[in-house]
């Protein structure tokens, strides 16, 4: 695959097949990136605009980087691993394109990334009010900017963790083999992208696949042949699970 700055716009991107190089392009011209980065500067502005000292920002941005961790493991648990999404016509559709379609596909990396209309309201909901109430209008743009970097960091480190690549960096490579054990070995475990504390202390974590069975739900989550039976939305959009599976293997060859 030659490096482009062109445009996503007609292309697919799989990240079992791509360099480093290849990511960084791909994950610098994705609209949900810029849009990070544009949303976190303007807020930044906002924030040198409205902030009559530097106190409250900065114990909003130091809040902020406290409750990220947990905010990532509580909503890799309980939201997007949860069941009760893909039990409702009303969200069904939401639960397929926030997590069902990534490990259906865990190399595709226009499902890789957050959907907009998911993860900028999710930002906001845990970010700015803990930032008003660190250091009030100044706190809040400040919490605020400082989750969205955060997020699209989270972001580059999913990717990377899915891309054939050796971090030289130690926390770089832990991290990436305890989320490709999540991803094909036992997904009810190492809910943290960026992180194994919450794990640890809630009792997911495992270090090596050895230490817990293997999951027969790593690509389906629990949407087996019964639950799409009785659950049908999210199965009428989605390709069978022998097609998914042969779509894996032929990768694989």
């Amino acid at each position: 695959m030659a490096i482009s700055w062109r445009p996503w716009v007609n292309r697919r991107y799989q990240l079992d097949k791509m360099t480093l190089g290849e990511l960084v392009v791909a994950y610098l011209t994705h609209y949900s990136i810029l849009v990070y980065f544009a949303t976190a500067a303007a807020s930044i502005l906002l924030t040198v605009h409205t902030a009559e000292d530097w106190i409250g920002p900065l114990a909003a941005v130091a809040a902020t980087l406290l409750v990220y961790p947990a905010a990532e493991y509580l909503l890799h648990r309980f939201v997007l691993h949860g069941r009760f999404l893909y039990k409702s016509p009303l969200t069904a559709k939401v639960w397929k394109r926030i997590h069902y379609d990534h490990h259906a596909d865990p190399h595709d990396l226009a499902v890789l990334f957050g959907a907009l209309y998911t993860t900028l309201p999710t930002i906001a909901l845990v970010a700015l009010p803990l930032g008003w109430l660190v250091g009030g209008a100044a706190g809040a743009f400040a919490a605020f900017a400082t989750a969205l970097l955060l997020f699209a960091g989270y972001e580059f480190c999913h990717c990377v963790q899915h891309l054939p690549f050796t971090p030289k960096n130690r926390w770089l490579r832990e991290i990436k083999r305890r989320h490709l054990a999540h991803h094909f070995h036992n997904e009810q475990g190492n809910f943290g992208i960026t992180s194994g504390l919450w794990d640890r202390l809630l009792g997911t974590f495992y270090e090596h696949p050895r230490e817990v069975p293997r999951s027969p739900t790593t690509f389906n989550l629990g949407y087996t042949a019964e639950e799409r039976e009785r659950y049908p939305w999210v199965a009428e959009a989605s390709p069978s699970e022998a097609e998914l599976a042969a779509r894996r293997r032929r990768r694989a060859a």
